[in-house]
């Protein structure tokens, strides 16, 4: 009894010694974390917080019927789908290491031989039932489910991630389409008087009220508005097919449900710098993968330590060589996997493991910079393009009345054709910039909804 005692202690004192010879444990390295900012660099007088369903302020029944098929068809998405079911099944997986393996074995033998009675033949069948457990003694399966369940999680905020980037994404398209629109119908307005115009020139020049110069000037800036139909509707057709590839549709054409101008501006959210890491879902993710890459790194540390594995066998043997009952068999015991020399292998894998965990630390805060960044490059943007367009609209109404004078002027004998088909050309310029301008507004919007997580929660 002494002596059993005693082998169990000295077993126990090896361990022990084995478990001391396992590596520190690495933490992160500290330039990898980031404290959120106390307050924004730009002022924020936001109201409200973000309708996870953001792109319905807009007002526009067709682009919420287009981010609806992105969400469900989009191909970006549904890959990110996929990887979460395979999280998921992984988990299970991992999960299921906790419950000893059941496996079922039948042997079957036959044979003949010579004896010293004569020739004998014999055929024997054995069945059994084998079990396999490991009693987790270190904890090495459950750092396996967690980190499992850690990886799942993270999946799951990818696929939150990518859905917020192909919703954004679609409205951004779809908006550059209106705009399109917008700007191909003020180009036939122009062309149209520019039409006019040039057939009046004509008649002037023919009796000599202009020169031969101010009529080809007038076919000129015909011609070049008039260019420019083609190359807009060959814009519109490709922009298009990039909503469409986007819903997961073919090629064709986008119904409109509002024109460009008539779109509804969203209000500009509210939002704190210390809620944002828990709004954005690509920053959730590279938390998630940051804590799974800690795991992996506690799995490498626990491979220094015992592996215990318990095995049972029970079965009988039944052969035709014998005329007596079936005989059972059966066995049990455990096994200790416990390393001695590696070579430095285990070592290796596990700086190598330390250092996948370093760059998912430094990944993390590369995203968290990226995120206050997009968000203040976007609250940056939403007084400075307001001021824009106010600007360009003042400069509209004075080109309009500029083009008045020029008008008057060259009707009145007081100014050459030239001054008229300036006035024209700058008009038609600030037109063209106006939607522009307002399209980079839109999308502005647009790019601080997304930068500040689209409505989404880690809750």
């Amino acid at each position: 009894m002494k002596r059993r005692t005693f082998n169990t202690a000295l077993a126990i004192a090896g361990i022990g010694m084995l478990a001391g010879c396992a590596p520190a444990w690495r933490p992160a390295p500290p330039l990898a974390s980031v404290a959120p900012p106390e307050g924004w660099r730009e002022p924020n007088d936001g109201s409200g917080s973000v309708n996870p369903q953001w792109w319905i302020a807009f007002g526009d029944p067709e682009l919420n019927r287009l981010v609806g098929a992105a969400l469900v068809r989009n191909s970006d998405v549904l890959i990110a789908v996929a990887r979460v079911d395979e999280a998921r099944a992984q988990a299970e997986l991992a999960e299921a290491a906790r419950l000893p393996a059941l496996n079922g074995a039948v042997g079957l033998q036959a044979g003949r031989a010579l004896q010293a009675t004569g020739i004998s033949t014999a055929r024997s069948v054995q069945p059994s039932l084998q079990a396999n457990w490991e009693p987790d003694l270190f904890g090495r399966i459950r750092t396996q489910i967690r980190a499992a369940a850690l990886q799942f999680r993270a999946t799951q905020a990818e696929r939150d991630a990518a859905a917020l980037t192909v919703a954004a994404t679609t409205a951004q398209n779809y908006i550059a389409l209106l705009a399109i629109d917008a700007q191909l119908r003020i180009t036939r307005e122009t062309v149209a008087s520019r039409a006019e115009a040039l057939r009046l020139a004509s008649d002037q020049a023919r009796v000599g009220y202009i020169s031969q110069l101010q009529l080809t000037q007038a076919q000129s800036e015909y011609e070049a508005v008039l260019q420019s139909i083609p190359e807009l509707e060959l814009a519109m057709r490709r922009q298009e097919n990039a909503v469409r590839l986007l819903a997961g549709e073919l090629p064709g054409a986008v119904e409109r449900g509002k024109a460009f101008e008539d779109l509804t501006l969203p209000t500009v959210p509210a939002a704190l710098p210390s809620q944002l890491l828990a709004r954005r879902p690509d920053v959730a993710q590279r938390a998630l993968l940051l804590a799974a890459s800690d795991e992996a790194l506690a799995l490498r540390r626990q491979a220094f330590l015992p592996q215990v594995t318990l095995s049972a066998q029970l079965g009988s043997i039944l052969t035709s060589s014998l005329d007596y009952d079936p005989v059972s068999v059966w066995s049990i015991g455990g096994s200790v996997l416990a390393p001695l020399f590696s070579g430095g292998r285990l070592q290796a894998q596990y700086a190598a493991s330390a250092s996948v965990r370093d760059q998912a630390a430094f990944a993390y805060r590369r995203t968290v910079l990226t995120a206050f960044s997009e968000v203040e490059n976007a609250l940056a943007g939403v007084p400075r393009l307001q001021d824009q367009v106010g600007h360009a609209m003042r400069r509209r109404e004075v080109l309009t009345r500029s083009l008045g004078y020029a008008r008057d002027r060259y009707q009145a004998g007081y100014a050459s054709y030239l001054e008229e088909l300036d006035a024209q050309r700058n008009l038609y310029q600030v037109e063209l910039a106006m939607v522009t301008l307002r399209r980079t507004q839109i999308e502005n919007l647009i790019g601080l909804y997304r930068a500040l997580g689209g409505g989404w929660s880690s809750g």
